[in-house]
């Protein structure tokens, strides 16, 4: 991993509350609120090398058997099972940590369920660590806990997945970032060349003021569709606590989603 950039927290959230005010100041005179940033956003130090720069390139389908996957849905119901959703019963023990059932609705931008799609997550353990190679950083890997689990939407667009919270964890964006506790969605329509990638974040989490990537999607609205909402009427006595978070596809109140990052 490259060496801790130069700058401090401080001077990370100096540069968020320039961004929320030239944000607020455009939209003042006139310009639309957006849930998505601009693929460039300074304090996020890897975006400026991980947005296109030349205008997209329209490249014709070849009719070759691969083409298939460009028109075809990734899974069908038989493809998933009732222990994909649950991450907490893949493997032989219990994993550490809090218990939790995340639940909502994937819908369209008139509020209409979107049935039949595959949604997956990925996250990390309550340590705040991936079960990845990749992921060095010295918190404890938990050898019952993989972090990865699918689900296809029922007829009213439902979904729900039961896992650990994860914890937050260490990034090398600046000296001293954490990111808040968070779960990468995955969404996936009727073709490979329709997923679409987004986190969902938990209520209350001291680090959100401090965070880049949350505080790049500039406009309050619509940063705080992405934080779930704990629901006692979800939690299992003795068993989880329940999240609710609704995804909506499009629209103006459409959930910020990962673009060219």
């Amino acid at each position: 991993m490259a060496a801790p950039a130069a700058a401090t927290q401080g001077e990370i959230d100096r540069e968020i509350a320039r961004e929320r005010a030239a944000y607020e100041k455009a939209v003042a005179e006139g310009a639309p609120r957006t849930p998505h940033p601009a693929r460039s956003y300074p304090p996020y130090r890897s975006s400026a090398l991980r947005h296109p720069r030349q205008p997209l390139v329209e490249v014709a389908v070849r009719q070759d058997p691969e083409a298939v996957e460009l028109a075809s849905p990734a899974f069908g119901r038989t493809d998933v099972t009732e222990l994909d959703c649950d991450l907490t019963r893949q493997h032989r023990g219990a994993p550490l940590g809090e218990r939790i059932t995340v639940s909502g609705r994937l819908l369209d931008r008139s509020g209409r369920p979107v049935r039949g799609q595959l949604i997956e997550i990925w996250q990390a353990n309550a340590a705040g660590r991936y079960a990845h190679q990749r992921d060095q950083h010295p918190a404890p890997l938990d050898p019952n806990f993989t972090g990865v689990g699918r689900v296809l939407t029922d007829d009213d667009g439902g979904y729900a997945f039961t896992t650990i919270k994860p914890g937050a964890y260490p990034w090398r964006n600046h000296t001293g970032a954490w990111r808040p506790a968070h779960i990468h969605f995955s969404l996936f329509g009727t073709a490979f060349t329709q997923r679409l990638i987004t986190q969902m974040y938990f209520p209350g989490d001291p680090l959100f003021r401090h965070d880049p990537i949350l505080q790049s999607v500039t406009d309050d609205a619509a940063r705080q569709r992405l934080v779930a909402r704990y629901a006692h009427d979800l939690s299992a006595p003795e068993w989880s606590l329940g999240y609710h978070w609704d995804i909506v596809l499009d629209g103006p109140t459409a959930t910020w989603i990962e673009e060219g990052r």
